[in-house]
C-alpha cells in the first residue's frame, strides 16, 4: 500500500494509472498535478485524483474555482512520483520537484523514449539519481485527457523499466509493483536497448501513419480520396489520432534511433518499387508472404502470452 502517490499528467496515462491504482486499493491518497486547471478541476470530479496542485506555465480554469494545494505541499512526504507528461517536460518538472524531494520518494516517468530522459535526470537530480527509476507502459489510446483515463488500460499489458546502476533494489521493486497493482506485466530493457526497441515499432509506424495521412491531406482532390478512405485506410493509420506534441518530442527525443529505422524502410520502400516497376510479381509475392508470415506469428504469441487487446489499444 503506497500511503501516497502524485501524478503529475492526469490524462490518458496518468489517469487511467490513478484509476487502476485506486481499483487495486493500492494507494491511500492520489495527488493529481498539472499545468491546466480544466483538467484538474475534470480530473477531481471524475474521482480521478484525491487533490490537485498546478504546475509549470498555469492554464487556468475560466471559473478559477478549482480546490488546489499548495505545490509543495502536493509533493512532500510522497511515497512515488510518477511523471506522465511529454518527454521533453522531464527537465522542467524534474527542476520543479527537487527541492521538495524527500529522501524516501522514488520518482518513475511513462515517457516513451528513455535515453533523453535519463539524461535529463541525472543532469537535474545529481546525486539524488538514485530515486529516479526510468520506466515505460505499453498501453495508450489516441484519446487524450481525463476522460480518457480508463481503469484496465494495463491490464495484461507490458510496462518496461529501464533501471539505472545507481537503483536500489527496493526502489525498483517500488515501481514494479505499482505497475503490477494497474495488471502489467513487468520487462527489463536498458535505456539503449529500449529506444532502439521502439524507434522499430512504435515511433516509425506513428512517422509513417502521420506522414501518409498528412500526404493524403495535402493532395487538390483530398475530399474524394477522403471520401472513399475505408477500413484498411482507417487502420494504418489510426494512431495519427494521437497527439501531435508528445510525437513531435519523442521524435526528437528518440532522433538517432528513429533515423535509422527509417533509413532502413525506406531502402524497403526502394526495393519494393523497383519490383513493382519491374513487374516481378514473384519479388513482391515473396515480400508479401513474409510480412503476413512474421504477423501471424507475432499474433499467436502475443494472444498466448496476453488478453486480447481493445480495439483501440496502441504502444506509446
Amino acid at each position: 500500500m503506497l500511503n501516497k502517490v502524485v501524478i503529475f499528467g492526469v490524462g490518458l496515462i496518468g489517469g487511467s494509472f490513478a484509476r487502476a491504482l485506486k481499483q487495486a486499493g493500492a494507494a491511500r491518497h492520489i495527488v493529481g498535478v498539472d499545468r491546466s486547471e480544466a483538467f484538474l478541476a475534470r480530473a477531481l470530479e471524475l474521482g480521478i485524483v484525491d487533490s490537485a496542485a498546478q504546475t509549470g506555465n498555469p492554464v487556468s480554469d475560466p471559473a478559477g474555482q478549482t480546490p488546489l494545494c499548495r505545490f509543495d505541499e502536493a509533493i512532500a512526504g510522497a511515497d512515488l512520483i510518477l511523471l506522465a507528461a511529454p518527454v521533453a517536460q522531464t527537465a522542467r518538472i524534474l527542476q520543479s520537484i527537487l527541492p521538495h524531494l524527500g529522501a524516501g520518494t522514488i520518482v518513475t516517468d511513462a515517457g516513451s523514449t528513455k535515453a533523453d530522459v535519463v539524461a535529463a535526470a541525472r543532469l537535474v537530480l545529481g546525486h539524488k539519481i538514485s530515486q529516479f527509476v526510468p520506466g515505460h507502459p505499453i498501453a495508450g489510446r489516441e484519446s487524450n485527457g481525463p476522460d480518457a483515463a480508463i481503469v484496465d488500460l494495463y491490464q495484461g499489458k507490458k510496462s518496461v523499466l529501464t533501471p539505472l546502476p545507481e537503483n536500489a533494489p527496493a526502489a525498483i521493486e517500488r515501481v514494479a509493483n505499482a505497475w503490477r497493482a494497474c495488471g502489467a506485466i513487468i520487462h527489463t530493457l536498458t535505456p539503449e536497448e529500449h529506444d532502439k526497441v521502439f524507434a522499430a515499432v512504435s515511433h516509425l509506424p506513428h512517422l509513417l501513419a502521420y506522414a501518409l495521412v498528412d500526404d493524403i491531406e495535402r493532395k487538390p482532390h483530398s475530399d474524394l480520396l477522403f471520401q472513399y478512405a475505408a477500413s484498411g485506410f482507417r487502420d494504418f493509420t489510426r494512431i495519427a489520432g494521437s497527439s501531435p506534441e508528445m510525437w513531435r518530442d519523442i521524435s526528437l527525443a528518440n532522433q538517432a534511433a528513429l533515423l535509422t529505422e527509417l533509413d532502413a524502410y525506406l531502402a524497403q520502400l526502394t526495393r519494393l518499387r523497383a519490383s513493382l516497376a519491374a513487374g516481378d510479381a514473384a519479388a513482391l509475392e515473396a515480400t508479401y508472404a513474409n510480412a503476413q508470415r512474421a504477423r501471424r506469428q507475432w499474433i499467436e504469441t502475443i494472444e498466448a502470452a496476453e488478453p486480447p487487446q481493445p480495439k483501440d489499444a496502441a504502444a506509446e
